[in-house]
């Protein structure tokens, strides 16, 4: 899916205004740290830009195609899964982004899970950080 390059090939370059059009303005982010996802363009993108300044050596390793139910509605929807490799303070990340589309090619959810627990407490502690700096949470201290 062309959605898919354009999304890649942004992040790859942590190019934050060439994610701009590729997110519905309702978009959904399930983040494997939060139970809630953050929702709507304007959050998902000042997200974006912490885990795009937080990831060192981020690269993508693979992809798979297919469909996948959204959480939002329940109904099946073109889905992509880019596998990634990245370090965070040190820490080996693997992980994987699904990508979730809406009939117009735009990313409508997009899910991340990341392994092993260690990385994943690292790269929450360093997302909250970085949230809370750029004010979109407020801070939790």
């Amino acid at each position: 899916m062309e959605t898919t390059d354009r999304f890649r090939a942004a992040v790859e370059k942590r190019d934050l205004t060439a994610l701009e059009d590729l997110f519905t303005e309702d978009v959904r982010f399930y983040s494997p740290v939060k139970f809630t996802p953050f929702e709507g363009r304007p959050m998902v993108l000042g997200l974006f830009g912490v885990l795009l300044r937080t990831f060192e050596d981020f690269r993508y390793i693979g992809r798979f195609d297919g469909t996948a139910e959204t959480s939002t509605d329940g109904g099946e929807t073109p889905s992509e899964i880019l596998l990634f490799r990245a370090a965070v303070a040190g820490r080996e990340v693997h992980g994987i982004d699904l990508l979730q589309y809406d009939e117009s090619g735009r990313i409508k959810e997009f899910t991340v899970m990341v392994r092993p627990q260690s990385a994943l407490r690292t790269l929450s502690e360093a997302v909250l950080a970085g949230l809370v700096a750029d004010g979109l949470v407020p801070d939790p201290a």
